[in-house]
């Protein structure tokens, strides 16, 4: 069944030469409407632990790639698979520089998904990684039925999808470029499927699907997104700020674009990440997908385990250390609280643990926020201006550095 719906994907996409995405209505989870409230008719099994999102938060989700060759051509490169987080990142706040072309009718509703991705730093069982994974398979290529999330059938298991997003880079059948697995997806199964040549921004990548969109649709996909025609003809995608549009766009279309569903002079919104456009075409989400997208994180939803994650950073792993430093370990100085809001106290043991040296509050993409020089045992450092997120606090003097993991 799997493959006769692959095939089917695959034989009526408008597309010349490659199908943006295996995705259809029909292999997918009953779609889910945004929830922020524990309780939702779609639940996980939360434990003492769980939180719901926070106003303004930036949501952090460790990510493990899994490339798959065959040849040598299809083990990318390092630099390939960086070129493709930064897209994610830049796509998922808003920070690509082609929001300049967004037309103007779609402006107001065009959204920073405050959402960010990071290789994973600390693997399964507690060691250090890189976040990628390598591995020859006898398989020349793969059917959008996932056999490559496997060991047993040439693929690569899954990490544990309730902590990491799994994205497989591989060489698919045909004219797919990706799939992706709505929440609620069997464990072993959930995550992300790329074509090599069309994840990230260089090396091996072809035009013109050289810009990484591939896989930051197919992660809305991930995120609860459907495609914005609901693929059916003049179908819903239960977004009310996309507009309806007969079916998927192609190339690279001319603003406005209509068709026989649209209802305004603005016609279809072919730059949304969710359409079939060309890469260079696409550049915006919506504040409607940020809602979604968002809610699969609230208490009780589907992604809700990814909050407050631990596998970016070194700090659980064994003897992992943070980029040029280590994570204190330091029982005469303590930071708290932790988790905070506006405020964190320094003290220390002694007075010398703390006097004289200068505290550095930095986010995880190395931002800097507060420099304040420790004049006393006590310090109560005021931070109101952030964000909610990880930040890392540095306490320097002339020797090595004291670092701290902190929340917000």
């Amino acid at each position: 069944m799997q493959f006769l719906l692959t095939f089917l994907c695959l034989t009526a996409t408008l597309f010349a030469t490659a199908q943006r995405c295996g995705n259809t209505i029909n292999n997918q989870i009953p779609f889910l409407q945004p929830s922020l409230v524990t309780g939702s008719s779609y639940t996980t099994t939360t434990g003492s632990g769980a939180r719901d999102t926070l106003p303004n938060e930036v949501i952090v989700v460790p990510v493990v790639i899994h490339v798959l060759f065959h040849t040598n051509v299809q083990n990318i490169s390092d630099a390939q698979v960086l070129s493709q987080l930064v897209v994610l990142n830049n796509d998922y706040r808003r920070l690509n520089g082609d929001t300049v072309n967004t037309p103007a009718a779609f402006k107001n509703v065009a959204a920073d998904a405050r959402i960010v991705f990071c290789l994973a730093k600390v693997d399964p069982s507690g060691r250090n990684t890189s976040g990628i994974i390598r591995k020859y398979t006898s398989a020349e290529l793969f059917l959008s039925d996932d056999e490559m999330k496997f060991s047993a059938t040439a693929g690569d298991d899954a990490w544990d999808s309730k902590k990491y997003l799994n994205i497989w880079v591989c060489n698919l059948f045909g004219r797919t470029l990706g799939y992706g697995l709505m929440p609620g997806a069997p464990a072993d199964k959930d995550g992300v499927v790329v074509q090599y040549n069309v994840f990230g921004t260089t090396g091996v990548v072809s035009t013109p699907f050289n810009k990484g969109r591939t896989t930051t649709h197919e992660v809305g996909h991930w995120l609860g997104l459907r495609h914005l025609w609901g693929d059916a003809v003049c179908g819903d995608d239960g977004i009310a700020d996309t507009p309806p549009q007969q079916t998927n766009s192609t190339n690279c279309p001319v603003f406005p674009h209509m068709s026989n569903c649209s209802i305004n002079a603005y016609g279809d919104m072919f730059m949304n990440f969710m359409d079939f456009t060309d890469d260079g075409c696409m550049n915006m989400f919506t504040q409607g997908q940020k809602t979604e997208m968002r809610g699969q994180f609230a208490n009780g939803n589907f992604r809700n385990s990814f909050l407050n994650p631990s596998a970016c950073d070194g700090s659980l792993a064994q003897g992992a250390p943070l980029p040029e430093d280590s994570i204190a370990n330091n029982s005469s100085v303590f930071v708290y609280p932790n988790p905070f809001n506006d405020q964190i106290t320094i003290t220390g043991k002694f007075p010398s643990d703390v006097i004289g040296k200068t505290a550095r509050i930095y986010s995880i993409t190395g931002q800097l926020f507060l420099t304040q020089k420790l004049q006393s045992e006590k310090t109560t450092l005021t931070i109101n201006n952030m964000p909610h997120g990880i930040y890392i606090l540095k306490l320097e003097d002339n020797g090595k550095p004291l670092v701290f993991k902190l929340l917000k």
